[in-house]
């Protein structure tokens, strides 16, 4: 059974280079492909930014909280991730023009959300 999730049509690939420009600017982030070839950041260990690709369709996750996720799905564009989304993560729907900014807000916070004290700290510095 086949489950590659890797990213690889010209779209994805834009829009990974985009989140990993925003990642970039984090203290600490690392970039894995796990087994089933989503593209996970992570801080510490701690995910914070979930992409993948099926048939086409690109996914695109981030780390919320349960509060910010009840209101970004009053959002159109916004939609409850699979499997994780009781934990607070939202998806954005990418086959829609991004707002980059309003997303780049988003994914820091998740990553503000996944990281230690520490480096909470140094990056609100």
């Amino acid at each position: 059974m086949e489950h590659d999730k890797t990213i690889q049509s010209k779209h994805g690939i834009e829009i990974l280079e985009k989140v990993r420009g925003i990642c970039e600017t984090l203290p600490e982030v690392e970039e894995i492909v796990d087994g089933f070839g989503h593209t996970t950041f992570k801080v510490k260990g701690k995910s914070f930014v979930i992409m993948g690709e099926s048939g086409g369709s690109i996914g695109l996750s981030f780390k919320s909280d349960k509060e910010m996720q009840f209101i970004l799905l009053q959002q159109d564009k916004f939609f409850k991730t699979p499997y994780i989304g009781h934990h607070g993560w939202v998806s954005v729907k990418t086959d829609e023009p991004i707002d980059w900014n309003e997303l780049g807000a988003l994914i820091k916070e998740g990553y503000l959300r996944a990281a230690p004290k520490r480096l909470v700290k140094q990056f609100l510095v």
